[in-house]
């Protein structure tokens, strides 16, 4: 008994310290698919998702401030790494989405208040140490080892603190709710400009450089999904520029441009769905869970709630049975990544507890 709660102890150690930052990708797909499924009349699975919700992101938290305190320079290290960096923004958009469902699935406005406050404090940390690191650091990858769509992941964190923030425009007084919506519109334009500057770089890298099956990691569908995320706050500003002037005579603006950004996001569906064939059906790439999966299933919630909440700000019903479908596929996708993640889990509690020779294979 004292040889496996020894092995145990080793194994759960070794695993925690090589915790991947990205992590917080399981809240923030659990978190879409719950608000999406709340927009098109699944309450039940949405409350059932957003208590599950809880539970990890509180789970979570404790994991990455126990690697933090005790393996720091491992942490530090992925702070200032060109590839593992950008995992560290899922925790502001999980805190984001989060903040959305406890609003809109509990009408907890102190919470949501809260996880904004979170969101913004990481958001502004993350931004300026990652970024300003990755600049001055001595030693850096070529272009072609050090970007992939996980660098996508700053856009969605900014996109999710604005669409948050104007979900509690009408908890604030109405000095506070002007500054809450410029706050958003500043945000979202600024989520776009940084999307542009990134996926400019990832498109070079991937058409002028050899591509491997190795190199298209489950990242690459953040590709569509900031843009998604980018046409759900964007339907947001539409539906409240009813009720802020200054946002009223922008409203041809922010109509243009929402479009804008789910056009790009659908474009990236088939690009992204041909090339997973291609790894895994021609290529014969193992499939095999990773946390970055999460990273994957994420998009296809968010592309379902922006085509849902853009058919609602611009009055395209037509809209409204794609976002059915995809919240379908999002769903069946989260399924079984939670159901690959369980099976890693328990393999790995057999793996410490059962002697060698009884021990399932990888």
């Amino acid at each position: 008994m004292k040889r496996h709660e020894a092995a145990w102890k080793i194994a759960g150690k070794a695993s925690l310290a090589a915790m991947s930052p990205a992590y917080f990708g399981m809240v923030m797909a659990t978190g879409i698919v719950s608000l999406a499924a709340d927009m098109l009349g699944m309450a039940p699975l949405a409350r059932g998702l957003f208590h599950l919700n809880i539970a990890m992101y509180g789970v979570l938290w404790v994991l990455m401030v126990t690697r933090a305190v005790f393996w720091p320079r491992r942490f530090c290290g992925d702070l200032v790494d060109h590839l593992r960096g950008w995992g560290f923004f899922t925790a502001v958009a999980a805190s984001g989405i989060l903040g959305e469902q406890f609003l809109t699935l509990a009408g907890n406005e102190r919470a949501a208040w809260l996880l904004w406050g979170v969101a913004l404090g990481l958001w502004v940390c993350l931004t300026y140490v990652i970024f300003i690191a990755l600049i001055i650091k001595p030693g850096k990858p070529s272009l072609r080892r050090g970007i992939n769509g996980g660098w996508l992941l700053a856009v969605v964190a900014t996109q999710s603190l604005a669409s948050l923030s104007l979900l509690l425009v009408p908890y604030a007084s109405p000095p506070q709710q002007i500054e809450m919506v410029f706050f958003a519109l500043s945000m979202w334009l600024w989520g776009g400009m940084l999307y542009i500057w990134m996926v400019s770089l990832i498109f070079y890298r991937d058409t002028f450089f050899r591509f491997s099956p190795g190199d298209l990691v489950p990242p690459y569908w953040i590709n569509m999904g900031a843009m998604a995320i980018s046409a759900l706050t964007g339907s947001m500003l539409i539906l409240h520029a009813g009720r802020i002037p200054y946002l009223a005579s922008l409203e041809p603006f922010l109509k243009g441009f929402t479009i804008f950004y789910w056009a790009t996001g659908t474009w990236w569906i088939p690009m992204l769905a041909v090339l997973e064939i291609w790894r895994h059906g021609y290529r014969r790439f193992p499939v095999q869970y990773d946390a970055l999966y999460w990273g994957a299933v994420f998009p296809l919630g968010m592309y379902a709630a922006s085509t849902h909440q853009m058919g609602r700000a611009m009055g395209f019903a037509f809209l409204d049975p794609i976002a059915r479908v995809f919240l379908y596929v999002a769903l069946a996708a989260w399924l079984v990544t939670f159901g690959a993640w369980a099976a890693r889990v328990g393999r790995g509690i057999l793996r410490a507890t059962l002697p060698r020779s009884h021990r399932p294979s990888s």
